[in-house]
């Protein structure tokens, strides 16, 4: 049988202030049976979200991710090798103009640099070889602030620019682009 609870007992605290008492009352029942509820709701919510339904952040986001990419498939890069870089005049000057969109805010609109740098000098950070500056291109430099471009240009593109890249290296330099010439890797 339930006891009755006296009710309004004052603690008798000595350090009374502006005539303020506090009571030592319990809580009403209808709150205790509040406060049980929501906790008995949240232990149940989290076993229906996390285990039974599934509805995780990480799930949503994996399936956000596969929806993604199969709306928008990632392109096939391996077409941007050294053996399809094509040199003609046609080549260059899509290659140019490819360059004047997209990397001429840093490399500048002579490749004399500026933020990125110097590509008419003998000197590459990432190598010089064809190979490289194509993995370069594809691939970017985060650690120095280069996106990759290989999503936004694709391989074909990404051919045009290195063949002028190249083009224009070779002029400065003095020898033949496509050749033999010395390549600092």
């Amino acid at each position: 049988m339930r006891q009755k609870v006296e009710r309004d007992q004052i603690l008798g605290h000595e350090d009374e202030a502006d005539g303020i008492q506090e009571y030592d009352n319990p809580l009403p029942d209808w709150w205790l049976g509040l406060f049980w509820l929501t906790i008995i709701w949240s232990v149940a919510y989290l076993v229906h979200y996390h285990f039974i339904a599934e509805r995780s952040p990480q799930v949503a986001l994996a399936q956000e991710l596969a929806e993604a990419q199969e709306r928008w498939p990632t392109p096939d890069l391996a077409g941007a090798t050294e053996a399809s870089l094509a040199f003609t005049a046609e080549a260059v000057a899509e290659g140019e103009g490819i360059f004047q969109t997209y990397c001429t805010a840093c490399h500048g609109t002579n490749l004399m640099g500026g933020i990125g740098p110097n590509l008419l000098d003998d000197e590459w950070i990432h190598g010089g070889s064809p190979e490289n500056i194509i993995n370069t291109i594809t691939n970017g430099v985060p650690d120095k602030g280069m996106v990759s471009w290989g999503p936004v240009l694709g391989p074909e593109q990404i051919n045009r620019v290195a063949a002028y890249v190249i083009t224009k290296n070779a002029e400065a330099l003095g020898h033949e682009p496509g050749g033999a010439p010395p390549y600092p890797e």
